[in-house]
């Protein structure tokens, strides 16, 4: 099996473990206060869940990026969303819809058309400390732009994760490709910083995505999916060599298949934020009483949505509300 082909293989099944964890931290969200802390995060068993699902993509993603560029790697990332709408439909009760399928037809055919232009060679080039340095200093500049108070706080965090994880990526390929060409010592600061970077930023994203699904799952994580690999591609086409195939025409191909893209996340995410009713009411009314399940909202709040939309436990009415 070659190189490429390998990464593929490997990044299928990272975007799966990510798609799952995606709906098993939207499903958390809703059943958390917003004002709750990442204490009493740390004391629900499904937010370990989340983060083992988590643990295991990027597992699964830093050996794709042995294999393969970012420039291959990191759109094959927008299969998490693809993945993710059959589970949240599951998870909500309901069919995936007709919009949802063009709009799932659409991001595959985009990310056919962008994987044709990219380098399909192993990577061998790594970032200096400076360059380490410079990506981390830039890149928490803009996450502290993007986590200020404002209007769209989940769509602005979900922008701030889907970068934060992009840059992780692009650390983490520097940090595997030098520790298994062996071109240079392991303990060196380098790579010590190197990977206290790629520590820091994953969490981050992970509690940045956790935040920005409180509002739903839809349009955030279609955000994710799109900030996430722009992020590491331009990283790679900028500072480690990598380049697209096939010049002129290849440029082509890459627009018109973002193009693509951008349409398919953007039906996935409209008809997400259109089905909140009946994900919110499939298969009846919830009884009143402690026995009665949660209710999973996979739609993304818009400026019409109700409170009695989000994701609830289900618990009696109070005051007959």
């Amino acid at each position: 099996m070659n190189a490429t082909v390998m990464a593929v293989a490997l990044s299928l099944v990272s975007a799966a473990a990510y798609a799952s964890a995606a709906v098993a931290q939207a499903r958390l969200a809703g059943r958390t206060e917003p004002d709750a802390g990442v204490l009493r995060l740390l004391g629900r068993g499904a937010w370990w869940s989340a983060v083992a699902l988590n643990a295991g993509g990027a597992l699964l993603h830093v050996a794709a990026l042995k294999y393969g560029p970012l420039t291959l790697v990191q759109p094959l990332g927008a299969l998490t969303l693809v993945a993710a709408v059959p589970l949240g439909a599951r998870a909500a009760g309901r069919r995936v819809t007709r919009i949802e399928w063009r709009g799932t037809i659409l991001t595959l055919l985009g990310l056919g058309a962008l994987l044709m232009t990219a380098g399909g060679a192993a990577p061998h080039e790594t970032l200096s400390l400076p360059e380490a340095l410079g990506v981390g200093a830039g890149t928490m500049a803009v996450v502290a732009g993007l986590s200020r108070p404002g209007a769209r706080p989940g769509l602005r965090h979900a922008a701030a994760s889907g970068i934060t994880s992009g840059v992780a990526s692009a650390l983490t390929q520097t940090l595997t490709v030098s520790v298994t060409d062996h071109t240079g010592p392991l303990l060196s600061w380098r790579l010590v910083v190197v990977a206290l970077l790629v520590s820091a930023f994953a969490m981050s994203g992970l509690l940045l995505s956790q935040t920005a699904y409180r509002g739903g799952l839809g349009a955030p994580l279609a955000v994710v999916t799109l900030a996430n690999p722009v992020a590491a591609a331009a990283i790679g086409l900028a500072l480690l060599g990598e380049r697209l195939q096939g010049g002129t025409t290849s440029l082509f191909l890459a627009l018109l298949g973002t193009a693509a893209a951008v349409r398919g996340v953007i039906l996935l995410s409209r008809a997400q934020a259109e089905t909140p009713v009946v994900a919110g009411t499939a298969g009846g009314e919830p009884k009143p009483g402690a026995g009665s399940p949660s209710r999973v909202v996979i739609a993304s709040r818009g400026p019409m949505d109700q409170p009695a939309l989000r994701p609830e436990l289900g618990r009696a009415p109070v005051g007959g509300s």
